[in-house]
């Protein structure tokens, strides 16, 4: 925040605080100017700004030595516990922010996300022992909204993520896309589909607090020859639109790791031939981009490319 104290109608600004604290602690314009990684001019001139301000003089100078004045020392006497406040709720933020220690929580949707964030945790955890990783499984309408309250502090989950207060990393896994269709369907038979074929079915629909992007991806409400597509019945959960696909209420695209994760006889999964890749990676809050936050999303970049 860049303004923070108000004196005679005006408004204080940080720079300016800052100026007068330091020197009134130094008294001298040098070993202020060198604390504070400023000109002496600069200093000079801010105090010189600040004692207009206020209407009075601050300090006494001469080329001696300088000292506060009577209205000085009331200002310093007054402000400088608010200011170490400040300045310790500050140390404490950053070094919250910068910590290792503690405990990182990170969720993940789906079976193959989770085998994958368990080898991201074991390497974190050797490089940061410091810190303890928790890992908790979300259903699909739950990660965007734990992220959101804070519940985790990370998520693997399906890209694209649009949303204005969350941040991704690069996409960590790009897989197949496949129709999860009823083993009984006629689509069930044919080798490949393509993405025309949807404005033949009914696409179940995922849940809306997913971001939007995602849903277009998941949930197109067209083909790319601009067919609608009919929407499908909504899922709460991954089973339970594994349910409704095979008892024929509708389809599903899925990515290419449902075949060996979720077999079930009442569902086939079937290859796009025409459908770019599904991909997955990690979110997480941009207000709540810790070190190890960071730390975390880096681990994952070295295991998927190989580097730990």
């Amino acid at each position: 925040m860049k303004r923070d104290f108000t004196i005679g109608g005006g408004m204080l600004e940080r720079h300016e605080l800052d100026a007068f604290i330091v020197l009134a602690e130094e008294l001298h314009f040098g070993r202020t100017a060198g604390r504070l990684g400023v000109s002496t001019t600069r200093v000079s001139q801010t105090i010189r700004k600040l004692e207009r301000r206020v209407g009075v003089p601050l300090f006494h100078r001469t080329s001696r030595r300088v000292e506060l004045t009577e209205a000085g020392r009331r200002l310093h006497d007054d402000v400088q516990p608010a200011w170490a406040q400040i300045e310790a709720a500050v140390r404490r933020a950053v070094a919250a922010g910068r910590s290792m220690a503690g405990e990182l929580v990170v969720g993940f949707v789906g079976a193959a996300a989770g085998q994958l964030v368990v080898q991201v945790a074991d390497l974190f955890r050797r490089r940061h022992p410091g810190c303890e990783v928790r890992i908790r499984e979300a259903q699909i309408a739950e990660v965007v909204p734990w992220l959101h309250d804070g519940s985790v502090d990370v998520a693997l989950t399906g890209l694209p993520v649009d949303d204005p207060l969350l941040d991704t990393g690069r996409a960590l896994v790009r897989e197949a896309r496949m129709l999860a269709v009823s083993s009984q369907h006629p689509l069930a038979r044919r080798d490949t589909v393509s993405v025309e074929d949807l404005a033949g079915v009914r696409v179940l629909q995922l849940p809306s607090t997913l971001p939007a992007s995602t849903l277009r991806d998941r949930n197109p409400g067209s083909t790319p020859a601009g067919r609608p597509i009919p929407p499908g019945p909504p899922a709460a959960t991954f089973q339970e639109a594994l349910m409704l696909a095979g008892s024929g209420r509708g389809v599903l695209p899925v990515g290419a790791h449902v075949r060996r994760y979720y077999v079930r006889p009442d569902v086939a999964y079937v290859p796009f031939r025409d459908a770019p890749p599904v991909e997955w990676g990690l979110a997480w809050h941009r207000d709540r981009a810790t070190a190890k936050v960071l730390a975390f999303a880096r681990a994952a970049d070295d295991l998927t490319t190989h580097d730990p």
